[in-house]
């Protein structure tokens, strides 16, 4: 009885193997096995099982390199905004895509894409991709805002960092170095948007390691940081699900996952992004100016 048992779970398994074989997702999911594919980011996927104890040194100072600024690019008529990131930035988009779009030339485009990062660069490599794209789409303003999908082992010049080890942070952080440095190569003033406050303590904390990297390497590259943590959380520091609307009432601002936010909860991660955006680029001081008639 327990031979055929046996037997017939083998068979199961590799019928569902070759199934798996047949389908491009399928054959892309077996060979990279800790990813979700489809439109759901990965806000947990496991690190790779092989961890070395070798640490890569701290990224070495970065020049602070220029770019045009945002008021000149709007005072020649057009300002073009990118929105790069995981799924978390996909809702980011959508509210500066919403409270930016109305202005007189400025655009708002997505590039950010669900389940991808800077850490697995085997499954997308954001560098890369980020090059075609700005090839394809050249922007002035590009708002980055990864994290979700990160907490998980590097692979650099051979070597596997776990999540959270000095090497892990070194490699993280050259990521984050190349990556501004590719945008400001295309003349691309760069905003880096910090991760919100998490509903599970662990990965919360895990996200406080992202945070931590990237406050230190935006200080480092002269990078302006916009923290979305104090947006996020209540009175006392801590997680909520509803906060306080426009109206002042209490307003779903989280996702069922405790990870993502509702609409009204991206809106509000993303005021202080427009905010930074309209002073930068002087919408703020166009729309103060009083409206005169001829």
């Amino acid at each position: 009885m327990r031979a055929g048992i046996n037997g017939l779970t083998a068979a199961l398994v590799i019928g569902v193997v070759i199934g798996l074989m047949l389908t491009p997702d399928g054959r892309g999911w077996l060979r990279h096995p800790t990813l979700m594919l489809g439109g759901t980011a990965n806000a947990s996927a496991s690190p790779p099982s092989v961890a070395s104890p070798v640490e890569s040194p701290a990224p070495a100072p970065v020049a602070k390199a220029a770019v045009t600024p945002l008021k000149a690019r709007l005072a020649q008529g057009e300002l073009r905004i990118g929105v790069f990131g995981d799924s978390m930035a996909d809702g980011l988009w959508a509210a500066l895509y919403r409270d930016l779009h109305g202005e007189k030339g400025v655009t708002v485009t997505q590039f950010s894409a669900v389940s991808t990062g800077l850490s697995r660069y085997d499954y997308v490599d954001i560098q890369a991709k980020t090059a075609r794209q700005l090839s394809e789409t050249p922007v002035d303003a590009a708002v980055v805002m990864f994290g979700t999908n990160d907490a998980q082992g590097i692979s650099l010049d051979g070597v596997i960092h776990d999540f959270g080890t000095p090497g892990w942070k070194a490699a993280y952080g050259k990521r984050i170095d190349d990556l501004v440095g590719l945008l400001r190569s295309r003349d691309v003033a760069v905003y880096w948007v910090g991760l919100p406050k998490m509903k599970r303590a662990g990965f919360d904390a895990k996200m406080a390691v992202i945070n931590g990297v990237v406050r230190e390497r935006m200080a480092a590259l002269g990078v302006p940081l916009i923290e979305t943590t104090g947006v996020t959380a209540d009175a006392a520091g801590e997680y909520a699900a509803y906060l306080p609307g426009a109206n002042g009432r209490p307003q779903l601002m989280r996702a069922n996952d405790g990870i993502h936010m509702t609409m009204a909860g991206y809106r509000r991660m993303g005021a202080p992004v427009v905010e930074r955006l309209k002073r930068d680029s002087g919408l703020d001081a166009a729309a103060a100016r009083p409206q005169t008639t001829g």
